[in-house]
């Protein structure tokens, strides 16, 4: 098996508001986008980030369709945590959990995103 590329897919009311804020806080740029769907791209994340509107009916399995991403946690790793979170703070974004350092030497902080998907950024330190 040969993997050319991942992604992740969250269900969400509003799909051009949560694409928004990946957009102007984390620099994702559009791939592809559609009535109810937005596939944002990053060079460097390692995946897409895919948001469709809860209830989309191409969405399979339909048992989850109606999911809004509840206790999803989406994760990146950046280079300087502190930096970031400074950044993110003076732009106003939702921080949902301060700055913290686990015993286990991963320092993150976590964000909301207009639909209520957490986001979270970390260092390994």
């Amino acid at each position: 098996m040969n993997i050319t590329a991942s992604a992740i897919s969250l269900n969400v009311p509003d799909p051009d508001s949560s694409a928004k804020f990946l957009i102007d806080h984390l620099g994702f740029t559009v791939e592809v986008s559609a009535d109810g769907f937005v596939s944002l791209q990053r060079p460097d994340a390692g995946m897409n980030v895919i948001y469709l509107r809860t209830g989309l009916a191409s969405f399979k399995p339909k048992s989850v369709a109606g999911s809004s991403g509840e206790g999803v946690l989406v994760a990146f790793v950046v280079d300087d945590i502190d930096a970031e979170y400074a950044r993110l703070r003076d732009e106003g974004v939702p921080i949902v959990t301060p700055i913290e350092t686990e015993e286990w030497g991963e320092r993150y902080f976590q964000m909301s995103d207009p639909n209520g998907i957490t986001i979270q950024l970390l260092q390994w330190v």
